[in-house]
């Protein structure tokens, strides 16, 4: 019977881009080097907050090549491989080189709806074909329909090879349910940074986590903290992030997270229409202009500069190995 490997900080990474649209990849190397370094147990490539609907397939297969290249095995993969028409889900998994990946991100299915018994079918059939475990991914505000705790344990008992799920439905009573009821080797991930100290100490195995782009050693310290039962240096943490969980999300993502990085020196504040840079305001609220990093014109975000003052992270290190000249959107 097949386990969750998918434990602890997880990365919803995102994909950079120059100002000219294009990907950039050398931006992308650096970011997975970064998550890697400072505390990332898995990285979750081409979902949301990789803007993965806006990547054409070529960029696709060119990211999860310098991604797979990057890491080296050090931590597992999680690659989305999901939709809303089952028999073309099916078929994309049958056809794909799932070489150096290590497990599936499917999402429920979005748009059209369907029933709880529709869900069951379409991970009954992707389950069937899937050469790789599958995490389920359950983040109603998106797709438009709620996968119910039962209809998610009577799936994890089925099938043991769906061995987690992405939980994002906002309900803490729906997370319990399911850890209350779910087979011992299924687990509950957080799909949301905001409920990531509630949801593991309810028993979540960790996080799939947007925030974790730019802050994965203060997150997984979080997380960590809570897995060894200290949970009040995890508490202080969860509540220094407070006001940022909001900010990242105000308008849109990764619209908060790529702006953070931005000001963080990282990539271009740049995305792929629809989606837009996050507002000035917004933007402005994330970082601290008062105070800059040592190289000159790169702001020196407020969250940020709290770990470096606890010694959570090695300011100088960081940039020296990481940072890349960026513009400045304000």
């Amino acid at each position: 019977m097949a386990q969750n490997i998918f434990r602890g900080l997880g990365i919803a990474l995102i994909t950079p881009f120059k100002t000219d649209g294009s990907v950039d990849y050398q931006a992308l190397k650096r970011l997975v080097e970064f998550q890697i370094d400072n505390g990332a147990d898995f990285l979750c490539i081409l979902a949301t907050t990789g803007e993965a609907p806006c990547l054409t397939k070529d960029e696709k297969d060119k990211i999860t090549e310098l991604v797979k290249e990057v890491n080296h095995g050090r931590v597992k993969i999680l690659k989305y491989c999901g939709g809303n028409n089952t028999a073309a889900v099916v078929d994309e998994i049958k056809n794909t080189d799932w070489s150096g990946i290590d497990g599936i991100l499917s999402i429920c299915p979005y748009y059209n709806k369907p029933s709880q018994e529709g869900l069951y079918q379409h991970f009954k059939a992707i389950a069937e074909v899937s050469p790789l475990p599958i995490v389920l991914y359950n983040v109603p505000g998106r797709t438009g329909v709620n996968m119910k705790p039962e209809t998610t344990c009577r799936i994890a008992r089925d099938f043991p090879n769906i061995v987690a799920i992405k939980e994002a439905s906002g309900s803490l009573e729906q997370v319990d349910e399911i850890i209350k009821n779910k087979p011992d080797n299924f687990d509950v991930i957080s799909g949301d940074d905001a409920l990531t100290f509630s949801m593991v100490a309810s028993g979540a195995a960790g996080v799939i986590s947007v925030i974790g782009n730019a802050l994965p050693k203060a997150f997984s310290r979080m997380i960590r903290l809570e897995f060894r039962g200290e949970y009040e240096p995890a508490r202080k943490i969860h509540h220094a992030f407070t006001e940022l969980y909001s900010l990242l999300f105000v308008d849109g993502n990764p619209a908060g997270v790529k702006a953070l990085l931005n000001d963080m020196g990282f990539i271009e504040n740049e995305l792929r229409l629809p989606l837009v840079p996050t507002r000035i305001a917004t933007k402005q609220k994330m970082s601290d202009p008062g105070n800059k990093w040592e190289v000159p014109g790169v702001a020196y975000p407020l969250y940020y500069r709290t770990y470096v003052a606890a010694g959570d992270v090695d300011e100088a290190s960081v940039l020296a190995k990481y940072k890349r000249n960026v513009t400045l959107k304000r």
